[in-house]
């Protein structure tokens, strides 16, 4: 949140002060795209694990579901509206009014999504299964941190950001999450009792 605010301040003072627009521009156009841009990457996906790989799942909870499509939408849009809007801006050093506009909604929808976060509101959505899944193995945690760090350093020495581990982990983490819901709903085999010990014989 606190990267998209600085969009907003340096677009601001592009619009506002003329002489220090092609300055401003350039360096919402850095931030973007060195540090916003892989940032947002690590957070979407450290996200989507945290869900797979918990209880919370994707779409138990009302507020589970709303965070999980604006994280969508705001990944999207980062991506097709306002990173090229940002580069345009540094190419001819101006700033429109909507540009300031988008960069404000993407850093009020995450603050909106960290109070879903803390709030936990509403209640289940019609379609959760009755059964809680289980929490994944630790595997997949320790995977969900490895690959948004090799995606950082691949981008880092490529130039862009380049989610292709974070992908991949996203697919087998799906794969893995329908094997636990299907373990989870199969019956629990009980052992037999054991037969009562015979009495010793009386004379």
């Amino acid at each position: 949140m606190s990267q998209a605010l600085a969009l907003v301040v340096l677009m601001s003072l592009a619009l506002t002060r003329p002489g220090q627009a092609a300055a401003a521009t350039s360096m919402a156009d850095r931030l973007d795209s060195v540090l916003l841009a892989p940032m947002a990457n690590v957070s979407a996906f450290t996200g989507l694990v945290l869900a797979g790989a918990t209880a919370w799942g994707y779409t138990r909870h009302w507020w589970v579901l709303t965070k999980f499509a604006l994280t969508l939408i705001q990944l999207y849009a980062g991506i097709f509206l306002l990173s090229p809007a940002l580069r345009d801006a540094a190419d001819t050093g101006t700033v429109a009014w909507p540009q300031i506009a988008g960069a404000s909604l993407m850093a009020s929808a995450l603050s909106f999504q960290a109070w879903l976060s803390i709030a936990k509101p509403w209640k289940r959505t019609p379609w959760s299964p009755a059964a809680k899944p289980p929490t994944a193995p630790t595997w997949v945690f320790v995977a969900g941190v490895a690959a948004p760090a090799f995606d950082v350093v691949a981008g880092v020495l490529v130039g862009y950001p380049l989610p292709a581990l974070s992908l991949i982990m996203l697919v087998v983490l799906g794969f893995e999450r329908r094997g636990r819901r299907r373990r989870a709903q199969l019956p629990i085999a009980r052992s037999p009792r054991s037969a009562p010990a015979a009495s010793p014989p009386t004379a």
